[in-house]
C-alpha cells in the first residue's frame, strides 16, 4: 500500500500521508511517494488545488528515526535523502498548483516543514508543532531557515528553531502560521473548502502571485535550501548526532 494516498473532489486533489501506524513519521519511501503524488497533481491539468493531511491521529511526527543509521551510512545516502526531501518542498512552494494544509495532532520536525511549505493551513484544535532537530544535533530543511523569519519573526523563530519549543494550535493561529482554527472533525472538510475557493480563481494569476509572493518576501529560497541541505548532510556525519538519535529513538 501507498505510503500517500490520492482521492479527488472535482478540482481538488487530496493527498493523505498514511503511516498511521507511526503518525505518519517521514521515511525514504513516504517522500518518493509524497514527491511522486505531488509532481502527478502538478502536472495534472484538471488539478486546481492540492490539500496535504495526514491518516490518523497525527499530521506527521517528523523523521522515522528508525531509518537514521541508514540515511546516514554514507554521505552519499545522506546527500541522496535530504535532496528528496528538498524536493518535496520544491513541489510545494514553486508548483504550479497551490496547497492547503490540512493539520490535526502532531506537526513535527520535517511535518512542520510541510505545513509552512503550504500556502495556506487549517489546524485542528488539536494541532501542535515543534523542531525537534537541534536537540538531536541535526539540522532543518523545507527552506524554513528563510520561511518561518518571515512567517512569525525572526525572535520566534530563534524561539521555535533553535529552542525546539512547542507550538499548540491557538499559538499557531496567533503568531500567523495557521489561517483557520477548527474543531478537530471539521478540518479536512474546511480545507478542501478553502481549496475550492482557491481552485474558482484565475490558475495564471494565482501561479504568478504565489512566485512572486516567496521572491520578494523570501529572496533566494534555493539558497537557503542549499544552505539547509550542507548544514543537514554535515549533521548526519556527527558523532554527537548520532548518539542523541540512538538516544531518542523508541
Amino acid at each position: 500500500m501507498s505510503t500517500v494516498l490520492t482521492e479527488d473532489r472535482g478540482p481538488v486533489r487530496i493527498l493523505t500521508l498514511n503511516r498511521p501506524e507511526r503518525l505518519n513519521a517521514i521515511t525514504e519511501r513516504l517522500i518518493a511517494d509524497l514527491n511522486a503524488a505531488l509532481s502527478a497533481a502538478q502536472a495534472d491539468p484538471s488539478v486546481r488545488a492540492i490539500v496535504l493531511t495526514g491518516a490518523g491521529r497525527a499530521f506527521c511526527a517528523g523523521d522515522d528515526l528508525h531509518e537514521y543509521a541508514e540515511q546516514a551510512s554514507t554521505r552519499e545516502a545522506t546527500q541522496a535523502y535530504v535532496e528528496e526531501l528538498q524536493q518535496v518542498t520544491r513541489h510545494i512552494v514553486l508548483g504550479r498548483v497551490p496547497v492547503v494544509a490540512a493539520v490535526h495532532g502532531w506537526a513535527v520536525g520535517g511535518g512542520f516543514e510541510w505545513v509552512l511549505d503550504c500556502d495556506l493551513v487549517v489546524v485542528g484544535e488539536s494541532a501542535k508543532g515543534f523542531f525537534p532537530e537541534m536537540g538531536l544535533g541535526l539540522f532543518v530543511t523545507g527552506g524554513v531557515t528563510a520561511l518561518l523569519p518571515r512567517i512569525v519573526g525572526l525572535s520566534r523563530a530563534r524561539q521555535l528553531l533553535i529552542l525546539g519549543e512547542r507550538i499548540d494550535s491557538a499559538q499557531m493561529l496567533d503568531w500567523g502560521i495557521a489561517h483557520w482554527r477548527v474543531a478537530d472533525d471539521a478540518v479536512l472538510d474546511e480545507a478542501v473548502a478553502v481549496a475550492e475557493r482557491l481552485a474558482g480563481l484565475s490558475e495564471r494569476a494565482v501561479t504568478d502571485l504565489r512566485r512572486i509572493m516567496t521572491t520578494v518576501s523570501v529572496g533566494d529560497l534555493e539558497a537557503a535550501m542549499s544552505a539547509e541541505t550542507a548544514a543537514t548532510v554535515a549533521a548526519f556525519g556527527d558523532a554527537d548526532a548520532a548518539r542523541r538519535v540512538r538516544d531518542a529513538a523508541p
